[in-house]
């Protein structure tokens, strides 16, 4: 039986239950219901797959539309996840933790082998990608035959987390729940924030298929003056910036404003680079990137690895270079586009 991308998602399903059982038993946590909770609904989405339609094919009877169902299903626990973050359902409790003094000592003794285990993570990853790119007898026997670039890294990098795990275990001596108790705890530091990739992803989907891109380039052409050359590329910019702030995502917010804005008014009507267009319009996304909590990953993630008291910090420390590189692509844009 070859290995195959589903097997990922149930472990972080796995993962994710063992924290919320945790998160139950912890009473320390005032909120350790609804925090549970959150992380069982969440753990229980990854490990929902194409079995849960053949399960419900038979729950239903036939004839029922059991991927329509499923996706229903599915949304009303997103929902349920929004409602209890809304209502600080998720807190942070009690992981187990040495005093400040004992991770003192343990950073001192350790030296520099503190970074072994992070860098197990990227070494495993590259080398794994390598091993099977030039081996195709291997990558045939694990995957099976076809292209699975993208499940390579995924399964290596999987491999170099547990390896870096299983060293950072052996070298501090910890047990082996502590590392099960740092998840937990980093999960609860990150919050709501954790699932904001996932949730943008769709995000952007459904905006692409609602046409939103349409109905701003018609809102564009009538209430703004994009005849003017430079109040054009203005709007595909800060657009770009605002709606990436909106999303946390450039990528998601990418193909909306230049349907709505680049390729109908830059492009068409004015004659720009789409080449130029594209590239400094993501680079003006990226500026929204810099200021908005919803680019999660980026902004909050490492607020809560560095335990910094002020979890916007990141983002009040990136605003005045982001606002600086938005004006600088809007005169780069403006200047290099039309050559």
């Amino acid at each position: 039986m070859n290995f195959q991308q589903q097997y990922l998602y149930w472990l972080a399903g796995v993962v994710l239950l063992i924290v919320a059982v945790m998160s139950f038993r912890d009473r320390a946590n005032p909120r350790r219901i609804t925090t549970g909770l959150f992380w069982a609904l969440y753990g229980l989405v990854f490990l929902v797959g194409d079995w849960t339609y053949g399960l419900l094919g038979e729950v239903l009877g036939e004839g029922s539309n059991e991927k329509r169902m499923l996706h229903i299903i599915v949304g009303v626990v997103v929902v349920i996840m929004a409602l209890i973050a809304g209502f600080g359902g998720v807190r942070l409790g009690s992981y187990h933790q040495r005093t400040p003094q004992e991770r003192e000592a343990s950073a001192k003794r350790l030296g520099n082998r503190l970074f072994v285990p992070a860098l197990a993570i990227p070494v495993v990853t590259v080398v794994g990608v390598l091993l099977f790119n030039n081996i195709p007898a291997l990558q045939t026997a694990v995957f099976g035959a076809g292209n699975h670039a993208t499940l390579i890294t995924l399964f290596s990098m999987t491999l170099g987390v547990v390896l870096g795990g299983i060293i950072a275990v052996s070298m501090t001596r910890e047990t082996l729940s502590q590392p099960i108790q740092e998840t937990r705890r980093l999960l609860d530091s990150i919050g709501w924030a954790f699932i904001l990739p996932q949730i943008l992803a769709t995000l952007g989907l459904l905006f692409t298929v609602a046409g939103v891109g349409t109905a701003i380039s018609h809102l564009t052409q009538e209430y703004l003056a994009v005849d003017n050359r430079f109040i054009a590329v203005a709007v595909y910019a800060i657009g770009m910036a605002l709606l990436t702030m909106v999303m946390g995502n450039a990528f998601a917010a990418f193909p909306i404003v230049t349907a709505g804005v680049g390729i109908p008014i830059l492009v068409l009507q004015h004659g720009g680079n789409p080449a130029v267009m594209a590239a400094i319009g993501m680079f003006s996304g990226y500026c929204g990137t810099l200021m908005t909590p919803m680019a999660a990953n980026f902004n909050i993630v490492p607020a809560a690895l560095l335990e910094l008291p002020d979890k916007n910090a990141v983002i009040k420390a990136q605003v005045p270079t982001g606002v600086l590189l938005l004006l600088v692509n809007v005169f780069l844009l403006y200047f290099l586009m039309f050559l």
